[in-house]
């Protein structure tokens, strides 16, 4: 992975508690907590931690899980993929390539034509409208 140079200091620093918690200590936002799973402006969603563009609305649906659920990265350079065993469980956690950010897990059980789910917290991600320059975080999430 070609991890951004940044301190766990500088990152306490930018970050709100529960984005420090959920990007850089792979923790899970509680399910419908997270302002994006319910988000259908037109736009991209970037990294919370770097900028780097992930996801956009056109591959959001709507998967019932209570996190913004997506079909595909917008480009497939951008998430890493890596073998989660953490619960007892076998998972695959997604990851941004530009910082190591935890974003969330990929499953199986999205819809066609990938068939994936990237299951995202919101606290990993900010908004950048199609309509405006202004990126938008989670209100909950905000310092």
């Amino acid at each position: 992975m070609n991890a951004m140079k940044k301190t766990d200091s500088e990152y306490r620093e930018k970050l709100s508690d529960i984005e420090y918690q959920v990007a850089r200590k792979a923790a899970t936002e509680k399910p419908f907590s997270g302002r994006f799973w319910d988000h259908w402006d037109n736009g991209d969603y970037v990294c919370v931690c770097c900028g780097t563009p992930l996801f956009s609305s056109d591959s959001k649906f709507d998967a019932g899980c209570g996190w913004p659920s997506y079909s595909t990265p917008k480009d497939g350079n951008s998430i890493a993929e890596i073998k989660d065993q953490s619960h007892n469980m076998m998972r695959t956690e997604v990851r941004c390539v530009n910082c190591d950010a935890h974003l969330g897990h990929v499953f199986d059980d999205g819809p066609k034509p990938s068939g994936l789910r990237y299951c995202i917290n919101s606290a990993s991600l900010e908004f950048k409208s199609n309509d405006s320059e202004e990126i938008k975080k989670s209100s909950a999430q905000e310092k």
